[in-house]
């Protein structure tokens, strides 16, 4: 029976949920080829190459061992099967010659026995019962991932190309489980309670970024050069707009476009870079279910966004060709859990990202090496790539004190399992549900003392500006805030409501009150008028004090009535100007009504991508399968 075929009918054995689970795990690389509509289609793209590049980088050391064994067992097969080349028939499809034995017998795919697989690592020297043990746990998941498919008989297959693609490694000395060594520089292990304390503290702030980073976007799409990705200028405004670092704002773009939160829209000026639909959904959530997206964006980002290889130039808004970029991430997650947990119960030495020597990275590279081989193997710039892996995981929450935080864990078990759940529990945990009240004080501030609401942040951030943001968040009133809410067309009682509703100390402070009312007293004595433009008030005096006022000299004014002054500016510039000079002028449209003035915000208008259901796809595949 052809491997495919083999495959194929293991595909049919198994229930939706095991095949969803398969579809998940093997997403992205799937994602590159047709759709299937049938099992034996699936199988087609599961063991192509393309494919195979890419899942095999998934494998730990024993999977590694056990696939190249059985893959060389194959071909040594198939040559002795295979009587001569002959040619194939015309019209041959690519896939059916990479498992035509006879015209490519070093591609072929025979069958071997699974105690053949046994008995050619055992004569390795590895017959105990815990390698056995190992042997055969690595057999199975192969089975699990569709790397190897079991015959009727008790045979096994492997994909044809398999040989050719990891036959030439060194995989070095098979182990059933990873040998960690004790350094005498690593920590002591932190307390459960500071890893949750630094991991919530990482993750409010990786919130606050992402809200940030998005709300500037929306207002300022971010341009991006002709050959790709934003300007330095660029990088330089939203950095400072997010509260991060310049390589920590690339990497919150990067996730963010691969989360579908922002997408790149042609325009006619050019690509810009603006929010989805899916961001106004995304405000909504609590802010733990926010971070989903983004930490799984990140688990499987194919580049080191925060890394630059030397001669290159930063870059940002790619979906990256680093094919080993996510075996990497899952390889330092996973040994540092094996550091702290199963093995010497230290943590592990992390050194800076400009440290002249990154030597110390040594031990926790030999763990990686076993957990994700071919993510380490001949890559000579490892030591730099792990340093700013581990950076971006400390910077996500997921790593603290060289120990892998509980959210790091929840995330590493979401990547083995293809279950969200354990993300998404971690994450209600850590970070609790935002607060709907804020406690207003008589120094014109007002403090939220965890997560503010959508609604909360939002009105606040109308009638106030922001002034820290930690583990509380405080805003600050002025005379210039508070008229940038009445510029946006609300009244002063209305105001003096709204924050009512929300004060968590009853009644707003009286300084606070007399602010709003004092501000909307002479909010509006000022008028500009549409006209190229022209500036009125019904207070004459006022009228002479500004035509005589040295500060507003560029605007041109003249008077051309006792209440009425001509600009040589258009209406933005002269309302700018006018409140620069400490001025509250009002825009009137020429009805003589009030204009109420709102900060514009894009969003992209491409379709938003739907959440793959694998389990439906599984079921139809299946139902196909039977009929």
């Amino acid at each position: 029976m052809e491997g495919l075929d083999t495959l194929t009918s293991a595909l049919a054995r198994r229930t939706p949920e095991r095949l969803a689970v398969l579809l998940a795990r093997h997403a992205e690389p799937l994602s590159r080829r047709p759709a299937p509509a049938r099992l034996r289609e699936l199988a087609a793209s599961l063991w192509s190459y393309e494919t195979l590049h890419q899942v095999v980088l998934g494998l730990d050391k024993p999977g590694l061992h056990v696939l190249a064994v059985t893959a060389r067992l194959s071909q040594e097969r198939a040559r002795q099967e295979a009587h001569g080349p002959a040619a194939p028939e015309p019209g041959t499809g690519y896939q059916s010659l990479m498992a035509h034995r006879l015209a490519f017998p070093d591609l072929a795919a025979e069958p071997v026995p699974v105690a053949e697989v046994y008995a050619a690592l055992t004569a390795a020297g590895h017959g105990g019962d815990a390698d056995r043990e190992a042997i055969g746990a690595a057999l199975e998941g192969l089975y699990e991932v569709a790397l190897a498919a079991p015959t009727e008989d008790g045979r096994v297959v492997v994909p044809p190309r398999t040989a050719q693609l990891i036959g030439g490694r060194d995989l070095g000395e098979f182990e059933a489980a990873p040998s960690v060594e004790e350094t005498a520089q690593a920590p002591d292990p932190a307390p459960e309670q500071a890893l949750i304390a630094e991991s919530q503290a990482a993750a409010a702030g990786l919130g606050g970024a992402l809200e940030r980073l998005l709300a500037a976007l929306a207002v300022q799409p971010a341009a991006l050069r002709k050959s790709g990705g934003p300007a330095v200028r660029e990088i330089k405004r939203l950095a400072k707009a997010a509260g991060t670092s310049e390589p920590r704002t690339r990497l919150l773009l990067d996730l963010l476009l691969a989360a579908d939160l922002i997408a790149l829209t042609r325009t006619p000026t050019g690509t810009v870079a603006l929010p989805t639909g899916g961001y106004d959904d995304w405000l909504a959530l609590p802010p733990g279910e926010r971070l989903v997206p983004v930490l799984t964006a990140w688990a499987g980002h194919w580049a080191i966004a925060t890394w630059t290889p030397f001669g290159e130039a930063p870059t940002a808004l790619e979906r990256g060709d680093d094919r080993r970029a996510p075996a990497l991430r899952h390889g330092l997650l996973a040994a540092l859990a094996t550091c702290t947990e199963g093995g010497a119960g230290r943590g592990v030495p992390v050194p800076a990202l400009d440290a002249p020597s990154l030597e110390a990275l040594r031990p926790l590279i030999a763990v990686t090496a076993w957990h994700r081989p071919l993510a380490v193997a001949d890559e000579p710039l490892i030591l730099e790539r792990a340093a700013h892996t581990l950076d971006e995981a400390a910077f996500l929450g997921l790593v603290a004190y060289g120990t892998l935080t509980p959210l790091g864990r929840a995330l590493l078990r979401t990547e083995t399992d293809a279950d969200p759940a354990p993300l998404r529990g971690a994450l209600r945990s850590l970070l609790p549900p935002p607060l709907e009240q804020a406690l207003f004080q008589g120094d014109l501030t007002a403090v939220v003392p965890g997560p503010p609401s959508t609604a909360l942040s939002t009105l606040l951030a109308l009638v106030a500006d922001r002034e820290s943001e930690d583990s509380a968040t405080a805003w600050r009133f002025s005379g210039a805030s508070v008229r940038r809410a009445l510029d946006a067309g609300r009244t002063a009682d209305a105001l003096i409501e709204d924050l009512t509703a929300v004060s968590a100390t009853g009644p707003l402070p009286h300084p606070l009150t007399y602010l709003i009312k004092d501000t909307a007293r002479t909010h509006g004595r000022i008028r500009v008028v549409r006209a190229g433009c022209c500036i009125r008030s019904d207070d004459p005096a006022l009228v002479a004090e500004l035509a005589a006022h040295r500060a507003l000299r560029d605007l041109g004014l003249r008077a051309i009535a006792p209440t009425v002054l001509v600009s040589a500016q258009e209406p933005g510039p002269t309302l700018e100007a006018l409140r620069a000079a400490g001025y509250a002028p009002a825009l009137e449209a020429e009805t003589g009504t009030t204009v109420v003035e709102r900060a514009p915000t894009h969003r992209s208008r491409a379709p938003l991508r739907k959440p793959a259901d694998h389990l439906a796809v599984a079921r139809r595949l299946l139902d196909g399968e039977s009929e």
